[in-house]
């Protein structure tokens, strides 16, 4: 490969253009946010604009997938997060032997390296402003793709970008990794291409985030209780981060109109004070108010359609592809699986054909990526079901067996470390459910009928009389 230009200095962006820079090809970035990062963490964190990314600001954690992942394709880049501050987080650390049923070869595979967004954008973006094959360039808007002869009558082939500036810019490849806002469908449109395939739900969840330091002399919170605590109604995320600053969020229905005092900080301190496994996590200096992400989005687009593309000359990597509910936190370890991915089918498919690249990524894609954005849907619309039934003060019910399955795994974790670990493999990325059902040992030790057990916390109207 030649040139290859990318959309979008995200955390998507950047790692595809620091995987396939060091793989042998020239990269270019172009990123609409004009600022720069600064060095320091804390500058970073409070003085850094990126109006493209609403969610820069809102809880990060980075799993176990992406830690590995990162340690094999870019450990000098980990490394230096690491310097900045991050937090290495292991959860069987956090659980007494009678939980884990102490410590075993190969625990170390749950350990992470995680940091809130604007440090690890940073990082990822110093790394990529010290690799001599990409070039990095902010301030940069696309307003047109560029297309030359096409490869197949009907299918416009991209050639590059021309920017607001009139610039234009020439690829061998363009990258789309411009994030959940990508305008490239549009951009296509102006092209001439017919339209791709996109599946679009509001994923009916709404996040009330704050940010907390540990005082002068203090530390982080001690972790009493899993970093995604479920409870009946709501959701709270209980996030280290980087530096002895950690994120405290809690996840509503968006049809939740009484919880939608939780944006005041009064309110959504009162309410916090009510979970005993997480109002700990709020006693320290608060660093932002009570920051809402709504509107959030599950969405995929593809690029083929009826086993034909609809363009060539362009690939869509990470959430330009494809986005979810970020409760899970398994956004940017999708993304870098994708990521390396790209790196992958470059290197072993030089694109000499154009439709024959763009078939092949659909493939790959398909059948490496998108069973773990499925996945992610699956649970995001059972537990938002479950959610809207607790509140309606009914117990969700549902024929679909992969949910009791989830359940089930879920309740067999507290009583056996092996399906502990299960879990946790699950949570981290590392493996699917149905892989973890295959284990010799565990599909026996689950009791479907079992009811969940919930985790202690007040009951509806006793959450609305300390919101209220």
């Amino acid at each position: 490969m030649g040139d290859v230009l990318i959309l979008g200095a995200g955390i998507g962006g950047l790692s595809t253009a620091l995987l396939l820079a060091r793989d042998g090809h020239q990269v270019t970035v172009v990123e609409r946010d004009k600022a720069s990062p600064p060095a320091d963490p804390e500058q970073a964190w409070s003085d850094w604009d990126r109006q493209g990314v609403n969610q820069f600001r809102m809880p990060h954690y980075m799993l176990p997938r992406w830690r590995q992942l990162m340690q094999t394709e870019l450990p000098d880049v980990l490394d230096d997060l690491r310097k900045s501050g991050a937090v290495e987080p292991n959860p069987l650390e956090y659980l007494p032997p009678r939980h884990s049923g102490g410590w075993r070869d190969g625990d170390e595979r749950f350990a992470t390296v995680t940091a809130r967004r604007p440090v690890v954008e940073s990082v990822l973006a110093r790394a990529a402003q010290n690799e001599p094959d990409v070039s990095l360039r902010r301030g940069v808007a696309v307003r047109a793709v560029r297309t030359g002869t096409p490869a197949r009558a009907g299918v416009p082939h991209v050639t590059g970008v021309v920017t607001d500036s009139g610039e234009q810019l020439s690829a061998d490849l363009v990258v789309d990794a411009s994030g959940r806002r990508s305008a490239l469908p549009a951009l296509l449109a102006g092209a001439g291409a017919r339209p791709g395939t996109e599946q679009r739900e509001d994923c009916g969840f709404v996040y009330q985030t704050r940010h907390f330091r540990a005082r002068p002399g203090g530390a982080a919170p001690q972790v009493t209780a899993p970093l995604v605590q479920n409870y009946a109604g709501l959701t709270i995320l209980t996030l280290p981060a980087d530096n002895n600053t950690w994120a405290v969020a809690f996840v509503t229905s968006a049809r939740d109109k009484e919880l939608r005092a939780l944006r005041n900080e009064r309110a959504w301190a009162a309410a916090l004070h009510t979970f005993p496994l997480a109002a700990h996590w709020a006693d320290a200096e608060p660093i932002s108010g009570v920051q809402v992400m709504a509107g959030i989005e599950d969405r995929i687009r593809r690029y083929v359609v009826d086993d034909a593309p609809t363009v060539t000359g362009v690939l869509p990597v990470a959430d330009a592809w494809a986005c979810t509910n970020p409760s899970l936190g398994r956004g940017s370890s999708i993304g870098l699986l994708h990521a390396c991915a790209l790196r992958d089918m470059l290197g072993a498919s030089p694109p000499g054909d154009p439709v024959a690249l763009a078939l092949r990524w659909a493939e790959v894609t398909r059948t490496e990526v998108e069973p773990w954005y499925q996945l992610t849907v699956d649970y995001d619309r059972h537990r938002l079901a479950e959610v809207d039934a607790h509140r309606e003060g009914r117990i969700y019910r549902t024929d679909d067996p992969g949910w009791a399955r989830t359940k089930a795994l879920a309740n067999a974790a507290g009583r056996y470390p092996d399906v502990l670990r299960g879990v946790l493999d699950i949570s981290a990325l590392l493996a699917t459910p149905q892989e973890v059902l295959d284990r010799p040992g565990i599909a026996e030790r689950l009791d479907p009928a079992a009811e969940s057990r919930m985790l202690p916390g007040p009951d509806r109207a006793q959450l609305l009389a300390a919101v209220c």
